[in-house]
């Protein structure tokens, strides 16, 4: 299971989102998280249509979205999604 995750540099909510995602990654030891900066990855976050940060992609093996949260999840949120995920 696949985690994405759209970051811009001062962006507050994103290290609290950044907590989160940790912990979901503490507790599901397959989920492997990638961190994107949108400035510096302008492309691949206009291709993924991102709007705003944090943004948080979870995506099962075959590549198909099945969460996306503009904002700050929960982490029952994440753990759920991960669980659709696998």
């Amino acid at each position: 299971m696949n985690v994405d995750f759209y970051t811009s540099t001062f962006c507050e909510p994103c290290m609290i989102t950044r907590a989160v995602l940790a912990e979901a990654g503490r507790l599901v030891s397959a989920m492997n998280l990638v961190e994107h900066d949108i400035v510096r990855e302008e492309t691949e976050a206009r291709a993924q249509r991102i709007r705003s940060t944090p943004t948080v992609i979870i995506s099962g093996a075959d590549g198909t979205e099945v969460f996306r949260a503009e904002g700050i999840p929960s982490l029952n949120q994440v753990l759920v999604a991960l669980a659709k995920a696998s």
